[in-house]
Formats: structure tokens, C-alpha cells, sequence
């Protein structure tokens, strides 16, 4: 099979792999579609994903979709044909954290596409059952890459707590923000602020509900947000771009007693945070660890509403241009909302 390896920042190779027998218990599946991560642009243009570096060669990808092509021995309720989103972690179950329910914080998890556990920029993979979630035909194998990202938006809703008419204020509209716009309209929020340097990500935005759209370059957002609501804030910021101040400047936003969420991933192992503020007003400060229980939720939205989020699936490349798809995604290049790699 054909599998596109990361062998050091911004560059990949693409290498032919044997495949073994498909072994007992497991599903062999046909990797149809995979979405970009921000995550995945940090290893590739980092080394690393905050204290966590690249361990080379190794393969990226984990918000995949694709075709099951056979069943191992002992597997039943899948067959070659059947259409799946593709849950990137595997769980041991048997922890403290798998018993209370709280997969997501597995002290044994492995996920696909960290340093030793291969992702899915590759033809072929291998799972359990339970790693597979079946997806209707009438869904594209590019909405159902969507799966995974929008389950994790789904769970930060866990923590923002949106109550209907709440205010919010949204730092960061790639991918992720955008998705987690989305999950706050469907929260039943009031205004919402976005908060975006690319102009194109804040017509998406704006296009796809938010009520103002600031350029960081042009405003100063906390300064704006507390004008426009009278000296008291939002009740919930939500920090989906974890770059430079956009934390702080979440903290600022956010009322007396309000709600700050961090959806993104600092690139930086030590982020300093403005504690006076946070302090004076109390804030709740929660930190969003991908999804848990979430994907069948996120199914459910985007086969009810794929005029939402089909037009954040702008560019697709094939996994032989795999080093173009990422150059046009780090460099926000021509007007990139989220990227798909397609291995059919």
C-alpha cells in the first residue's frame, strides 16, 4: 500500500508498504478521505505538537473516512462495501479514566498518528470494530472525515455551557473554529464575536452565522467586545487558535464570573496567562482534550445539515501531493477553509 511518511519538517515521502494478513478481530479498511488537522500542520511545520516532538519517519492523519475491504476472523456486523468514519484512538478500557466513562483521558491511549502509532496518510488500515462508525450512503467520504473534528467541537460544548442567548466570543476560524461555530448556533448562542487575521476564514465565518467578524490586526477584539456590550463582556470565550495572545485576549473578552475555553493547541510548552484579570473575575478556565462520546452527535449534524459544512470543504488533493495539500494549509493559500486528502 501506499503510505505518505512525514521524515522531518515540511517534507514527506511517499513509500510502498506490505500489508499483512488482516488479523482476528480487527476490520481492514479502505482510507478514503482524511481532513488536515491543525495538529498535523504543527508537526509538519514544527517538529513537534507542543511538548510532544515528531519522532521521524511517521505518518500523520486522523480525521479519516473510508471503505471497509475485509473482515477478520470473529468479526461480524461489518462487511466489504460498508462506508465508516474512522475513530483515530484506541482505548484500553480497563483504566480508572476508561471505567468513569472519560475515554478521551485513557492513561494507555494510543492515538494513530503520534510518534510509533502510524495515522491515516496511507491506502490501508487495520481496526477494531468499535473504531468504526457507520455512515449513510448519501454522506461524502469528505463530510464524514468531518466526524472527528466535529465531535471534538461538540465536547468543548461540554465545558462552554452555552445557555440559549448567551454571548460568546470565538478566537480563531480554521477548521476547528469554524466547526465550533457551528456547534454554538446550534447551542442556541446570542452574538457572536469571531475573532480571525485571514480574511477569507471571516467571510466563512460571517457566512456561516457569526454576527461580527474582527480583524486582530485592525481591532483590538476585547477592547471592541467590551464597547459593544457595555463595559461587561461575553459569557463564554472560546480560544480555537491557541496562537500568540489569542488566550489572553479570551480572558480580557469574558464577563465576571464568566466561561474561557481552550479548544486549540499552543505551540509553546509554557503559555503565560494574564492571571490578575482571570483572577479578579473569577473565571472558569477548562481545557478541551478531543472528543468523547461526541461522533455519533457529529454524525447526526452533518447528514442533517450538510449545507452548513460542505462549504468548508474547499480544497482536496491526492495522498501523491500530500506535501502540496499541506503547503496550501500552513500558508492559509488560496482561500483554503479545510483540506482532504483522497486516497481513492
Amino acid at each position: 500500500m501506499l503510505v505518505a511518511e512525514l521524515t522531518a519538517p515540511r517534507q514527506f515521502r511517499l513509500v510502498e508498504q506490505p500489508m499483512e494478513p488482516v488479523a482476528a478481530g480487527c476490520v481492514r479498511v479502505k482510507v478514503n478521505a482524511v481532513g488536515i488537522c491543525g495538529s498535523d500542520v504543527h508537526s509538519y511545520s514544527e517538529g513537534a505538537i507542543g511538548d510532544t516532538p515528531c519522532e521521524y519517519p511517521m505518518v500523520l492523519g486522523h480525521e479519516p473516512a473510508g471503505t471497509v475491504v475485509e473482515t477478520g476472523a470473529g468479526v461480524t456486523g461489518w462487511a466489504p462495501g460498508d462506508r465508516a468514519a474512522l475513530e483515530p484512538a484506541l482505548y484500553c478500557y480497563h483504566c480508572e479514566l476508561c471505567r468513569a466513562g472519560k475515554h478521551n483521558l485513557c492513561v494507555n491511549l494510543r492515538f494513530l498518528s503520534n510518534p510509533g502509532h502510524p495515522g491515516f496518510f496511507r491506502e490501508f488500515v487495520d481496526l477494531p470494530p468499535t473504531n468504526l462508525l457507520a455512515i449513510p450512503q448519501q454522506l461524502s467520504f469528505e463530510l464524514a472525515s468531518m466526524v472527528e473534528p466535529l465531535g471534538v467541537a461538540l465536547h468543548s460544548m461540554q465545558f462552554a455551557a452555552i445557555q440559549p442567548g448567551e454571548t460568546v466570543a470565538l478566537f480563531g476560524a480554521g477548521p476547528i473554529g469554524l466547526l465550533t461555530l457551528a456547534s454554538v448556533i446550534v447551542a442556541g448562542a446570542g452574538r457572536i464575536w469571531v475573532i480571525e487575521p485571514v480574511k477569507h476564514r471571516r467571510a466563512m465565518a460571517l457566512e456561516m452565522g457569526a454576527d461580527a467578524a474582527l480583524d486582530p490586526a485592525e481591532i483590538d477584539a476585547a477592547r471592541e467586545i467590551a464597547s459593544e456590550t457595555g463595559g461587561r463582556g461575553v459569557d463564554c470565550a472560546i480560544d480555537c487558535a491557541a496562537k500568540e495572545h489569542t488566550t489572553n485576549q479570551a480572558i480580557q473578552s469574558a464577563r465576571n464570573g464568566g466561561r474561557v475555553v481552550i479548544t486549540g493547541i499552543h505551540s509553546a510548552s509554557f503559555v503565560p496567562f494574564e492571571v490578575s484579570p482571570m483572577r479578579r473575575k473569577e473565571l472558569a478556565i477548562f481545557n478541551v482534550r478531543r472528543s468523547n462520546h461526541e461522533p455519533e452527535d457529529a454524525l447526526g449534524l452533518l447528514v442533517d445539515h450538510a449545507e452548513w459544512f460542505a462549504p468548508l470543504a474547499t480544497h482536496s488533493r491526492p495522498l501523491s501531493a500530500i506535501a502540496e495539500a499541506f503547503s496550501i494549509a500552513e500558508n492559509y493559500a488560496d482561500g483554503v477553509g479545510k483540506m482532504i486528502i483522497r486516497t481513492r
